[in-house]
């Protein structure tokens, strides 16, 4: 249920109605737009009398949502939320975002030499893998807490922030000691509910991909999990789905995009490379999904693709992720976005 109030209501009235809402067994999230004050009201609203809130004079309408999910929606919260990291760089609005670094960290020199391409090709967030979650227990798990520091040493040099995985709330510490600026819940975690609600204690900004068979709503009834948490700073990813196509690693939903904006607040970005696993591909759907409306885009870049020790096939090379900033660049303005 959302209550909106009338532009000028005095502090006092609002908070009166708001102890009163707590006391029949819900919580009451503000919402403060440009003109208008939204109370969202979680849990068991059956208790709540929708006529006596409505009768109120400072009470402009009262609506039911049929959403399950009350924080990540837009009825909720009609403007875009634009999330800002540390540095100040933005998610949402009229910026574009780009993340890009390989998947897996591998050596001290791969990742210097990843972080100075990117900054000097205009990345505005460095990505990599330290903690890697494969399907196979005999596959390249990742450097775990060596390779952590050697995102955070490479990208801190360039004065780039840092997004990365991971994989359990006893890492979560290790990541706030690292000072990850945005802390990366992959598509196999999405229903990890443990970890939501640990990632939900801290204000980091999360970035949130979409779980391999999930529905888009599933996907924002996971982000409400780390909003009910209190951490408004959600980013949601679109890396691709399972279906049985075959072609491709996983099959993009850009539908998606269109979808969550319509749907929810949050800003959403893309992730072409897991979503085809073909290198050949990245640019054109990159681009594909900056049309449709996402607010950034992630790509897998690395130095030596053939020599990668995960997900070499779906890396583009330094070479091509400077071609693809280069389009991208003429194509933001046309999208009425900035780059």
């Amino acid at each position: 249920m959302i209550i909106v109030i009338k532009e000028g209501t005095e502090a006092e009235k609002m908070e009166a109605l708001q102890e009163e809402l707590r006391t029949q067994g819900v919580e009451v999230d503000v919402s403060r737009g440009k003109r208008k004050t939204l109370l969202g009201l979680i849990g068991n609203t059956s208790r709540i009398n929708q006529s006596h809130v409505k009768s109120l004079d400072f009470v402009e309408q009262v609506i039911r949502i049929d959403e399950p999910y009350t924080r990540a929606s837009r009825a909720f919260h009609p403007e875009d939320t634009v999330v800002t990291l540390a540095n100040g760089t933005q998610i949402g609005g009229k910026k574009l975002t780009v993340m890009a670094g390989p998947c897996s960290v591998e050596t001290p020199e791969q990742m210097t030499t990843l972080a100075a391409h990117m900054r000097k090709t205009g990345a505005a967030v460095m990505r990599g893998g330290a903690f890697k979650p494969r399907t196979s227990p005999y596959s390249f798990q990742g450097l775990k807490e060596t390779g952590l520091e050697m995102l955070c040493r490479a990208a801190r040099k360039e004065k780039l922030p840092v997004v990365t995985e991971i994989m359990s709330a006893d890492k979560l510490d290790v990541f706030l000691q690292q000072e990850v600026d945005i802390i990366q819940i992959g598509a196999r975690n999405m229903q990890n509910f443990e970890l939501l609600r640990a990632v939900g204690k801290t204000r980091k900004p999360i970035l949130l991909k979409r779980g391999l068979s999930a529905t888009i709503e599933e996907w924002l009834m996971a982000a409400e999990y780390i909003m009910a948490g209190g951490n408004p700073n959600v980013i949601l990813c679109e890396r691709g789905i399972r279906t049985y196509e075959t072609y491709t690693r996983n099959t993009l939903d850009l539908s998606a995009v269109l979808a969550v904006k319509r749907q929810s607040h949050l800003p959403i970005i893309v992730d072409p490379s897991h979503a085809t696993g073909k290198r050949w591909m990245v640019p054109a759907l990159a681009k594909a999904a900056i049309v449709a409306g996402a607010d950034g885009i992630m790509v897998e870049v690395h130095n030596n693709p053939s020599e990668a020790l995960c997900d070499g096939e779906e890396s583009i090379t330094p070479d091509m992720f400077d071609e693809l900033m280069q389009s991208l660049r003429q194509l933001a303005p046309i999208c009425g976005r900035e780059l």
